[in-house]
């Protein structure tokens, strides 16, 4: 099993709004990034878990935990000229940009927030305290997991 952080602006994806689709469970859809893309399509697998983080928001943390319930696949919003993750380059024959199928676990009671993440010294070398990173997928450590979910409790 491999861990994952998967961020998302709450005012345009929350977790409540996972929390109200059938069985809990969509598709993270949407990432228009390479690197991203690349953690999506080739190393992430049904059975891993992430952490829902939300991002770009009045306290940015962690809220929650998923399950990938499906591998990556080519993300349909590619192909939707309605879309606004619509990309003309793509097509069938050769997608870009590719999903997986998260389930809600749990919502948080309390946010883990990107302070006390910043705070933990276990959790200094996380890619998400790394200055730059803006990746909206990021993986975790076994080490990172338990720590984070220890600040849970």
């Amino acid at each position: 099993m491999h861990y994952w952080l998967l961020k998302s602006e709450p005012a345009g994806y929350s977790i409540d709004d996972l929390a109200k689709h059938k069985k809990q469970t969509d598709k993270w859809e949407g990432v228009r990034n390479f690197q991203a893309r690349n953690m999506l399509r080739d190393d992430m697998h049904a059975g891993d878990h992430a952490f829902f983080y939300h991002s770009s928001c009045a306290e940015p943390g962690i809220v929650g935990m998923v399950n990938i319930v499906k591998a990556g696949y080519p993300d349909p919003t590619q192909f939707d000229p309605g879309s606004k993750y619509y990309d003309p380059k793509s097509t069938d024959e050769k997608p870009i940009w590719y999903t997986v199928d998260v389930q809600l676990i749990k919502k948080f009671k309390t946010i883990i927030s990107l302070a006390a993440i910043k705070h933990d010294p276990q959790l200094a070398t996380m890619q998400l305290v790394k200055r730059g990173n803006r990746l909206s997928v990021m993986p975790v450590s076994s080490i990172e997991w338990q720590t984070i979910l220890d600040m849970t409790s």
